[in-house]
């Protein structure tokens, strides 16, 4: 039986992925999240989760960071974005980041069943008016290059490194994951390798590299 983590921080638009998913896929086993905290928490404690619907601007995911992280931590796991922005050049990122699919919200909602059918198959979906243009669109070297090192980072490593990008001290580090100071200086040593970057500056640029731009928040602004 296929499940899908529906991971969107708008209740209404995560039901109405459910009923168009469950409908579209009878026996559809469904788990939802509002935050990438609470979508990572659910991956980790449901290993058989075969798919997750990812919105790039909840809550604790800016960009392509969330992507980043469900790829690094849960390999396995299948990813579609399911997103306001339709921009080519974001679409072809995310894929050169390891979407596997990219699904705009104001597609017909009636795809969305062949869409999760064809991820959930091992291949790549997007939809039929967009197909052309993100082929098209090149792929950035510094994309290929950045999703390579971070899909080498460890679980713990990225959440490092995530702190890192937030402002946070070895020591403020330490504390917040519960890990002795001299373990943190050994991550930041590995990812400073997997990353070519020489210090946690560049590192923490790295990161914030992977923000997106939200059409649908500068709407409500």
């Amino acid at each position: 039986m296929p499940s899908v983590l529906i991971a969107d921080d708008h209740p209404l638009f995560r039901q109405a992925l459910r009923q168009a998913a469950t409908e579209a896929v009878p026996g559809l086993l469904t788990f939802q999240a509002e935050s990438l905290e609470e979508a990572l928490h659910q991956l980790d404690g449901n290993p058989d989760i075969d798919l997750v619907l990812l919105d790039l601007h909840m809550p604790g995911n800016h960009g392509l960071a969330g992507l980043a992280a469900i790829r690094s931590q849960f390999p396995a796991v299948g990813v579609m974005v399911v997103s306001a922005n339709d921009d080519t050049a974001v679409i072809r990122r995310a894929l050169d980041h390891g979407a596997m699919g990219y699904l705009p919200k104001r597609s017909d909602i009636a795809l969305l069943g062949e869409a999760i059918l064809t991820v959930i198959n091992g291949q790549q979906w997007l939809p039929p008016g967009l197909r052309e243009s993100v082929a098209r669109t090149a792929s950035r070297e510094q994309d290929i290059s950045l999703a390579s090192g971070l899909s080498r980072l460890t679980a713990q490593q990225f959440r490092v490194l995530t702190l890192v990008a937030d402002g946070l001290l070895n020591k403020q580090i330490a504390d917040r994951l519960g890990i002795q100071e001299r373990t943190v200086k050994a991550h930041l040593t590995a990812i400073f390798e997997r990353l070519d970057v020489r210090n946690r500056t560049q590192a923490g640029v790295v990161l914030r590299e992977l923000a997106i731009n939200d059409p649908s928040r500068r709407l409500e602004d």
